[in-house]
């Protein structure tokens, strides 16, 4: 017998995986904030982190913030409101909305992005 992965069951795996990247992501934040106390090395850290390859991990950050706060509607959805015997369209319904807003979210960033590109120097 075959187990099968269904809607319920990724859902909370994504949940899962999406805090612990969002735990690391504060984690490595606060780490970075707190490690700067002149003003040189703020200027080299912003430049670092103004890199394409960040850029492109903030655009993974909206993701991941946009998945774990729409799923943990739908937790609430489900425990509170008895929405348990409509999980799956639920999931559905806000991933969609979930899509739409994260397109409408990394637009401008890619936008900003390329532009920084553009101009030779990147300065988010």
């Amino acid at each position: 017998m075959r187990y099968r992965v269904k809607t319920g069951m990724a859902a909370w795996l994504l949940h899962r995986i999406t805090g612990l990247g969002l735990v690391v992501y504060l984690i490595l934040h606060i780490n970075v904030i707190s490690s700067l106390h002149d003003p040189a090395g703020f200027n080299k850290v912003m430049a670092f982190l103004g890199s394409p390859v960040f850029r492109f991990l903030e655009i993974g950050l909206l993701a991941f913030v946009l998945y774990h706060a729409i799923n943990g509607i739908r937790v609430i959805w489900v425990d509170f409101f008895g929405g348990s015997t409509q999980h799956a369209k639920i999931f559905w319904v806000l991933a969609v909305i979930g899509v739409i807003i994260f397109v409408l979210g990394a637009i401008p960033m890619i936008q900003h992005g390329v532009h920084g590109l553009d101009a030779g120097f990147i300065h988010w």
